[in-house]
């Protein structure tokens, strides 16, 4: 399979939006089936294969690491961690011309028979490298919500993104800070 990227920051929201389903962050575990999963996938319109039951289990995992690689204290960690996530797909991602016009596309190739999650690290890895190559290590970040458990890869031009889902987290702590200011402006 080959799976076209047209930037890394697709790939890193992907990235995002994957720690983002895990029960540690929200509570609830958002991938609990393959039709979940299946779902999931269809909002970034990879190529990839339709979900088995065995695949879920194993993206599971994968979000732990993907999180795992976010949380690093280093760059040369988080680009170690995208390494090994892009080892098992079983080959090295290139980069191709699109139309001939000199924009160029990233291509990640995975072996005929690699697992779901494989082919998801690749994309994964690709995203988390990027943001390392382009933006810095710094902005992989803790979601600022308090009662979040949240990590992000800010892929965001001004870099200043400070939940790792703003329309949730932000709204949330907007809301708490206004009924607070609400509780103490009134006699």
């Amino acid at each position: 399979m080959d799976i076209a990227l047209a930037d890394y920051t697709a790939a890193a929201e992907l990235a995002n939006d994957l720690v983002r389903t895990s029960p540690t962050v929200h509570g609830t575990e958002d991938l609990p089936d393959r039709d979940a999963l299946g779902a999931f996938l269809d909002e970034y319109g990879y190529d990839l294969r339709t979900p088995a039951d065995d695949d879920v289990r194993e993206v599971h995992f994968l979000r732990r690491e993907v999180r795992g690689i976010i949380e690093t204290e280093t760059a040369e960690q988080a680009v170690a961690g995208a390494a090994v996530l892009l080892g098992r797909a079983g080959r090295a991602p290139v980069l191709r011309p699109v139309d001939g016009g000199g924009r160029w596309r990233w291509h990640v190739p995975t072996a005929p028979d690699a697992p779901l999650a494989a082919e998801l690290a690749a994309v994964a890895a690709v995203g988390i490298a990027g943001t390392v190559r382009a933006l810095g290590h710094d902005r992989f970040r803790a979601c600022a919500a308090p009662a979040c458990r949240g990590v992000f890869a800010d892929v965001s031009r001004a870099g200043r993104r400070r939940y790792c889902t703003p329309a949730l987290c932000g709204n949330r702590l907007n809301v708490a800070n206004h009924r607070a200011r609400t509780r103490t402006a009134t006699p």
